[in-house]
């Protein structure tokens, strides 16, 4: 599992570099997650824009994440593509999440 990290003015971007987040990589994604998360700002943008696929397994350690980077902190989620969306719409997260269509639209509405 690659992601990707950079912190721009008082947010931080993490990017998944996969194409899929399942049960194969689970794990690996928490684990990623928690080394780009831990001290950092108090907004974390997911960026999901390349991954195509992702499973039961996949939104658990998504929520496993956010729950990781306690109640005082924030993980929005942007660029979903029309399956994760889906995914997302029918286990209803994306009531749980602020999702955005876009990273950019994350970034200015978040970063105000």
């Amino acid at each position: 599992m690659e992601l990707s990290a950079k912190t721009e003015e008082q947010l931080r971007i993490v990017s998944v570099q996969d194409a899929r987040i399942d049960a194969a990589c689970a794990i690996e994604f928490k684990d990623a997650m928690r080394s780009e998360t831990d001290g950092g700002p108090d907004v974390v943008v997911l960026d999901l824009s390349r991954v195509e696929f992702i499973d039961s397994s996949g939104l658990g350690a998504i929520v496993a994440a956010m729950k990781h980077m306690g109640a005082d902190r924030k993980l929005a989620l942007a660029g979903l593509t029309p399956k994760v969306e889906r995914v997302f719409q029918l286990t209803r997260m994306d009531s749980v999440f602020s999702v955005f269509p876009t990273l950019d639209g994350a970034l200015e509405e978040l970063g105000n």
